[in-house]
C-alpha cells in the first residue's frame, strides 16, 4: 500500500479535501511523496513544493485512492474526471489546483 501523507481515510482523503470524489492523492516533484492535497504538503513537508514539468508528464504521479492504481499525470489529464481503470468519480474542481502541481507547455 502507497503511503499518503495527510490521508484520514483509505481513499485518500485529507481533513482539507473529503468529499466523496476527493480520492486522488498527488506525488510531488520536489520530495517523490505522495500527500492528500497541497495543503497536505505545506503543512508537513518543510520545503517548497516543485512542479512536474511538461517534459515528465508520462511519470506516475497521481494516485487513484479507490482501486490504488497509479497513474501518469498524462493519464490522469485526460481522464475526463474519472478513474480509467475503476471509473470512480473524480472533483472535477481539482482543475483549479492543476498549476499548483504541473508546468504547462507555452503555446507556440
Amino acid at each position: 500500500m502507497i503511503k499518503v501523507i495527510g490521508a484520514i481515510d483509505s481513499h485518500t482523503r485529507c481533513k482539507h479535501y473529503h468529499s466523496e470524489k476527493d480520492v486522488l492523492a498527488m506525488k510531488f516533484k520536489c520530495c517523490g511523496e505522495y500527500y492528500g492535497c497541497y495543503f497536505c504538503h505545506a503543512e508537513a513537508a518543510g520545503h517548497d513544493p516543485q512542479v512536474w514539468p511538461y517534459a515528465e508528464w508520462s511519470t506516475k504521479a497521481v494516485l487513484c485512492g479507490n482501486c490504488s492504481t497509479e497513474l501518469t499525470i498524462q493519464q490522469y489529464l485526460h481522464c475526463d474526471y474519472q478513474c480509467p481503470v475503476c471509473s470512480t468519480a473524480f472533483n472535477p474542481g481539482c482543475k483549479n489546483h492543476y498549476h499548483l502541481y504541473y508546468e504547462w507547455p507555452n503555446p507556440a
